[in-house]
């Protein structure tokens, strides 16, 4: 499928990891005239600014919170570390007891390691610093404090996207026209919090007892209370295992499904999913289960249920990217808009080493804007989304890429971005900027995550002196010595 134009200017929404990574591999190919990066922020790396604990706890979200579209979000102005001044906050689901889930030796992009002497599994903070570094070569391109308003087709340029935006601190808005937009704003931001029968009544009566993970900062704050910890993904475990080494009782562990991650060593006490929230009229501050169980005098409930993916700043798409929000609409391989593939959506997978994945997802689409890849047809792309759906369905299954599906995507990209025609100039004897091929030792250690991590987090705070996977006590060379003397 050929680009319905040549692409000179682009316009990347986000400096988080993605959009870093995008910038990267666009200027590699060494064609474009404009690149103009768009961050609401006042520094890189997206969710991994870390937002305060008070921020946190003076919002709020309607509940249930089942919309994708509602409205672009405002900063609080908050004191800037170290400042006199003050800079635009926004809030992130980092929160300040977070260790990642995936070993440093994996998580990293390909070209860029972890520090030596920072733990395995890295704290939040460790990555901020690390997304930093990263981006420190490309921060010229990037216009912080600066909000994404509006992107849609422009009517004077045909061809072109009319890209929106406000300076957050002088709140002056400019429109410029790009030929290519590079969403990577993310999909942590609007959170998902089912409808229960009972749900409404139940919060009306019982106030900032429910809370979403999004606004989850310390375990401090549910001392000494009967909590709920709702979902079974990895923010869902992690709160839940730290909230149960403070709470009165074991944590009452509500999983619709089996954890993907599996349990930790701490245990905690498993229920089925809340069939129903209890009049407050006859009960206090009671939940039946779905196994008909009832629980009562709960304290706090804490929905680790996810986020719904939202781009309100492209609700002109027609048709849209988004509908009911569980997943991004009309794209191709999770990256392209299929209707105009001048837009690209990075990182919408789940269940993936996001890091990489962005790498070779840019050296992609930069590539195929560069003229150096095609598409295929729109038909071809359309069939390929009907596919997904017709085997995931049409919900958050669609962008979950579970190992080996993950491994296999990110090897597909790179053989894709490798068959870029080669052009003079470029680096790589001319195919352009390397991007991340998984071998054995990749794969080894993707497959292994749910062992290591498990053994990682059991070491308790000792878990901060460990510094790599061989010190952990899982060591590739070993690994690969006794399969070639397995029968």
């Amino acid at each position: 499928m050929a680009l319905p134009q040549q692409i000179y200017r682009i316009a990347v929404i986000g400096a988080g990891p993605a959009g870093l990574a995008a910038v990267k591999y666009l200027l590699a190919e060494k064609c474009f005239e404009t690149i103009d990066v768009y961050e609401r922020r006042s520094a890189a790396g997206g969710v991994w600014n870390h937002s305060p604990a008070a921020l946190k706890k003076s919002s709020s979200i309607p509940i249930p919170q089942l919309s994708p579209t509602g409205i672009l979000e405002e900063p609080v102005w908050l004191p800037k570390e170290g400042s006199e001044d003050t800079e635009p906050m926004f809030i992130s689901p980092v929160y300040d007891t977070l260790d990642t889930n995936l070993p440093k030796e994996l998580m990293g992009y390909g070209e860029k390691q972890f520090p030596a002497d920072v733990q395995d599994f890295p704290r939040h903070f460790t990555v901020k610093e690390y997304l930093r570094e990263y981006g420190e070569e490309v921060k010229e391109f990037i216009q912080f404090e600066t909000q994404v308003l509006d992107v849609r087709k422009g009517d004077q340029d045909v061809g072109s996207w009319a890209v929106t935006t406000r300076n957050l601190r002088t709140r002056a808005r400019t429109t410029r026209s790009y030929d290519a937009i590079v969403a990577a704003s993310g999909h942590f931001d609007v959170p998902f919090l089912p409808e229960i029968p009972g749900i409404k009544e139940w919060n009306e009566a019982y106030p900032n007892v429910i809370i979403h993970s999004k606004f989850y900062d310390s375990p401090a704050a549910f001392k000494d209370k009967k909590v709920i910890v709702i979902g079974s993904s990895a923010s869902g475990l992690d709160i839940g295992n730290q909230i149960n080494e403070v709470s009165k009782g074991k944590v009452l562990a509500s999983q619709r499904t089996e954890a993907y991650l599996s349990p930790t060593a701490t245990d905690k006490a498993y229920y089925p999913e809340i069939s129903e929230f209890l009049p407050p009229t006859t009960h206090e501050r009671a939940v039946r289960f779905a196994d008909g169980r009832i629980e009562q005098d709960i304290d706090s409930i804490v929905f680790c249920t996810g986020f719904l993916y939202s781009f309100p700043f492209l609700s002109s798409l027609d048709p849209p990217v988004i509908t009911h929000g569980h997943r991004a609409q009309n794209t191709y391989q999770h990256l392209f808009y299929i209707h105009d593939p001048t837009v690209v959506f990075p990182a919408l997978p789940q269940r993936v080493v996001p890091f990489p994945l962005s790498e070779n997802q840019a050296a992609v689409f930069s590539r195929v804007w560069s003229g150096r890849l095609s598409l295929p047809s729109k038909a071809e792309m359309e069939a390929w989304e009907a596919s997904v759906v017709a085997d995931k369905g049409d919900g958050p299954a669609f962008h979950l890429l579970p190992f080996p599906q993950d491994a296999d995507h990110i090897n597909m990209l790179y053989d894709w971005a490798s068959r870029a025609q080669v052009r003079q100039g470029l680096t790589n004897n001319g195919i352009g900027k390397q991007c991340n091929h998984w071998g054995k030792k990749e794969r080894w250690m993707r497959g292994a995550i749910l062992e290591t991590r498990k053994a990682f987090f059991s070491k308790g705070e000792a878990r901060c002196s460990i510094k790599t996977l061989k010190e952990l006590g899982y060591d590739f060379d070993e690994w690969e010595k006794e399969q070639q003397h397995c029968p």
